[in-house]
């Protein structure tokens, strides 16, 4: 019998090499997503209709709430993925999202939705960074682009499939507390998957880095965590870039998760179509991510970044500018096409600049300033919708996704150039 001990298993990086782990990721990250989709429709509805919130901004401290929560917890996660592994931070997530479908179905006051939603932002903060870090960790740099879209059309399909069931079980059995049995199932589920299923993927990044070249001189080893907060906010042009770009799509983003069912319900529709409406931004987001995530590493990052936020800018002016479902509709289709050429390809520039020594770190830096925009949105739509209406408040946050796409069209140099086949001399 040979008794020779048996070497450990290779790390290889890649897509195909990771495809199982991979592809349990992005089921777990659709579980993410889901507990973000039984807000959409109805927490909005709910802030009118049973608690009787009769000002916007404090309709939408919901939001604010989640997004500063969610943005800290974003930094956090990257730092303690680094320092304790992956699999524990995205545990760790899990099990702080189980109550929240719960208090959600029966909170008394508002108070109680706005501490359901700080813990909602823990989980979201937790458990969709360390996600997207593991599979950062697992494809390399070659596919991150495609892996990205993958992950990130994983979330917002679930999103979108979640607004659109809540809407449709809200229409039929009321606004609590039927829609958000389907969050008690997202978060045992995620739970369950991560603790028994998921592997960790902090050794993954360990080999990339040993095997890393540096781009330039800024991008080397050792940054402490202090470094790497100043260059992704400040002192990199494409990491800043990337991160002015996404809190500014976020703000945008809870605008319309706040104030667009209330918009809607203004006009007339029924929850049933709002349901739909709440549900086709973030399809079309979900969906065209799966393509657009691929074609960043085609094209490059820049076009699909700057193309991204002119876009939104010109949905949002269209949504406030016309009336109806079907044009509304239309808007949001448009809406969420914008939203998917920039969302996957953001951290896929993220990943091309970052060492993989200081990557996680650099993504939660990130994902802090980006998710941050969702509490400047709650804030800001709200204030604006108070003092003057809603149709201002949205033309005022197309202006300023306008002028985030002219700070990365000046601003940012491209993160990632494709590798082009050499040709053969005859």
């Amino acid at each position: 019998m040979n008794n020779t001990p048996q070497a450990p298993t290779a790390i290889r990086l890649g897509l195909r090499e990771n495809l199982a782990q991979f592809m349990l990721l992005v089921g777990v990250n659709a579980l993410v997503g889901g507990m973000i989709g039984q807000e959409r429709t109805v927490l909005p509805l709910l802030a009118t209709d049973e608690f009787g919130l009769d000002k916007y901004t404090a309709t939408l401290t919901f939001i604010a709430a989640f997004g500063i929560v969610k943005a800290g917890t974003n930094f956090f996660a990257g730092t303690l993925s680094d320092r304790y592994g992956r699999k524990p931070v995205l545990v760790a997530g899990w099990i702080i999202g189980i109550p929240v479908p719960l208090l959600l179905m029966w909170a008394p006051t508002w108070g109680w939705v706005v501490f359901a939603n700080v813990l909602l932002g823990m989980n979201q903060g937790l458990t969709w960074s360390t996600t997207v870090i593991m599979k950062i960790d697992l494809v390399g740099p070659a596919r991150r682009g495609f892996a990205m879209g993958l992950n990130e059309a994983a979330g917002y399909g679930a999103v979108a499939i979640t607004a659109l069931a809540t809407g449709w079980i809200a229409a039929e059995h009321g606004l609590r507390p039927a829609p958000f049995y389907l969050g008690i199932a997202y978060a045992a589920l995620g739970l369950g998957l991560s603790t028994l299923a998921v592997k960790e993927t902090r050794a993954h990044a360990h080999h990339e880095a040993a095997n890393h070249t540096a781009k330039s001189s800024a991008h080397h080893d050792g940054l402490t965590t202090g470094e790497v907060f100043r260059l992704t906010s400040f002192h990199d042009k494409s990491l800043s870039s990337c991160s002015q770009a996404g809190l500014v799509n976020n703000l945008n983003d809870g605008l319309a998760w706040g104030l667009f069912p209330i918009f809607f319900a203004a006009a007339g529709l029924s929850v049933g179509r709002i349901g739909i409406l709440a549900a086709l931004y973030p399809a079309a987001w979900g969906l065209g991510q799966l393509y657009t995530g691929g074609l960043s590493d085609r094209l490059g990052r820049k076009p699909l970044i700057a193309g991204g936020m002119l876009t939104q800018a010109a949905a949002l002016a269209w949504m406030a500018a016309v009336t109806g479902f079907s044009a509304w509709a239309a808007g949001a289709v448009v809406l969420g096409i914008g939203t998917a050429m920039v969302y996957p390809t953001l951290l896929a520039a993220i990943g091309d600049v970052a060492h993989p020594s200081w990557r996680a770190r650099s993504v939660g830096v990130y994902r802090l300033w980006r998710d941050g925009g969702f509490a400047v949105g709650a804030l800001l739509a709200g204030v604006l919708a108070d003092l003057a209406s809603i149709e201002a408040a949205i033309y005022a946050v197309a202006a300023l996704t306008a002028l985030s796409g002219v700070v990365v069209i000046v601003r940012m140099h491209e993160t990632h150039r494709p590798q082009v086949p050499e040709t053969v001399a005859a």
